[in-house]
């Protein structure tokens, strides 16, 4: 009997140990993961929603105006109108109410993540949903995958302020996994989501058990939330391809080294493009809006006889993939959208650049694909796998991140038995850029950036004369 006593003693002690532990320990990580999920489910909200809005605008631009316009000669001015109308829209909001809302969005968190650029949600939320819906909904060719990055953060500084968080550990991991969240919404590609935050933004991602879970939880939550509103199914229901024969394996090296030097052509290129409108821009805001306008509408024509060249582009992978353009058509269509892509990223406006990079990478990947087939016969050559492989390829010589372009693309497409020629193609892509001198693409414009800012601060403190 008392030795019963006796061990009842010791349990009731070694309970409300573990209850006086449990209350004395620090809730912030368990907080952080909680809030990582919340963060999630909300970008996965607002990322689908935005991916719903961008389509809707579209479809109903190109229908209305096809619908009401009787007169084929007034088509082209009346689409014309309606999409610099819709672009000028964009560009106005993100020049008057939050210029940090222009482009992609990406160079902006990597700039917060390092306490170099500040995080205003309140301007950037609404400023990036809508005016993205401006720019995209007119034709341009931009993405909405970088714009959905930047509010996946920006939802996280909003609940980080929101829950009065202090320490700058938890801000830059709840910015991180909202981030993860955004890439893994835009893309329905959970794991590319969580390796772009690991691989692109490795010198800023400060790596920790709780921030790695952070993000996994943010990417997984973003995911499930997608899916449930938009389906399971992969976002480029391209057809399954067979492995690539062992024997073909050394082209997709040749390949990889050839989008290395493209790679390096479209970075310098766009970054020159920049730099030209920046300077016929000069701070002005009629400027600004109306260049907007000018290519908006530009595009918006264009797409009514001409749709391969404009848009986002993955109506043009489906295209190309099908095997519906002969390879003339391809090359001329890779030289449009490389123009068309560049002149409507560079321009500011709030958009990105990850789905025009994997229509580019596709239609250079076909055209070599073509090329290989004439010239090998004999090889059990499928084009299409040279398209995906080249997907990836101008993604990683580009934004030199390899291992997210190849799982993006894997996931994106359902073809994993390619991984093989994946890898040696964004391997070879990469060493390529590397060893012809060219720099990460985000890392460059946010240097830019900072230079611009700082001298614009220069010139403000010039101004203000000195107290007496």
């Amino acid at each position: 009997m008392a030795q019963e006593k006796l061990t009842s003693k010791s349990v009731m002690k070694y309970r409300f140990g573990v209850l006086r532990r449990l209350k004395e320990s620090d809730k912030t990580p368990i907080k952080i993961l909680l809030l990582a999920a919340i963060i999630g489910a909300a970008v996965g909200l607002i990322g689908s929603l935005f991916m719903l809005g961008t389509t809707w605008i579209s479809n109903y631009r190109t229908q209305s105006v096809g619908d009401l316009v009787i007169d084929k000669w007034l088509v082209i001015p009346t689409m014309f109108a309606v999409s610099a109308i819709l672009a000028m829209i964009g560009y106005y909001l993100v020049k008057r109410f939050s210029p940090e809302s222009g482009g992609s969005g990406i160079p902006e968190i990597e700039g917060a993540l390092q306490d170099l650029r500040p995080v205003r949600w309140w301007r950037v939320i609404p400023v990036k949903f809508f005016g993205g819906l401006g720019t995209l909904g007119s034709g341009m060719v931009l993405g909405r995958e970088g714009p959905t990055v930047q509010l996946g953060a920006n939802i996280s500084q909003m609940f980080y302020d929101i829950f009065r968080l202090k320490d700058n550990e938890s801000r830059h991991t709840l910015l991180a996994a909202g981030a993860a969240a955004g890439l893994s919404t835009a893309f329905n590609a959970p794991l590319a989501g969580i390796l772009f935050i690991i691989e692109e933004m490795r010198p800023q991602f400060k790596y920790s058990l709780i921030s790695i879970k952070a993000v996994f939880i943010g990417a997984v939550t973003a995911t499930i939330v997608f899916r449930l509103i938009n389906g399971e199914a992969a976002l480029l229901n391209i057809g399954q391809f067979s492995s690539a024969p062992m024997n073909t394996l050394w082209l997709y090296l040749v390949l990889g080294l050839l989008f290395g030097i493209v790679g390096i052509c479209f970075n310098r290129f766009l970054l020159f493009l920049q730099d030209k409108f920046l300077a016929f821009y000069q701070n002005k805001i009629s400027r600004f809006v109306l260049m907007g306008g000018l290519i908006g509408g530009a595009f918006g024509a264009i797409g009514v006889y001409t749709p391969e060249i404009v848009g986002g582009g993955y109506s043009v992978i489906h295209q190309m993939v099908a095997g519906q353009f002969t390879i003339t058509l391809i090359f001329l269509f890779f030289a449009l959208r490389f123009l068309t892509s560049t002149i409507s990223f560079s321009s500011g406006a709030p958009g990105g650049i990850f789905s025009p990079l994997l229509a580019l990478g596709t239609l250079f990947g076909g055209v070599f694909g073509y090329a290989v087939l004439e010239l090998f016969p004999h090889y059990q050559i499928e084009v299409g796998t040279f398209a995906i492989a080249g997907m990836g390829a101008l993604f990683a010589a580009t934004v030199r991140a390899p291992l997210t372009g190849i799982v993006l693309v894997l996931e994106m497409t359902n073809n994993y038995q390619l991984i093989l020629p994946m890898i040696i193609t964004c391997i070879g892509a990469t060493m390529m850029a590397q060893f012809l001198g060219g720099r990460p693409l985000y890392s460059v414009i946010l240097e830019k950036t900072l230079e611009r800012s700082a001298k614009e601060e220069s010139a403000a403190k010039a101004t203000i004369p000195p107290s007496a």
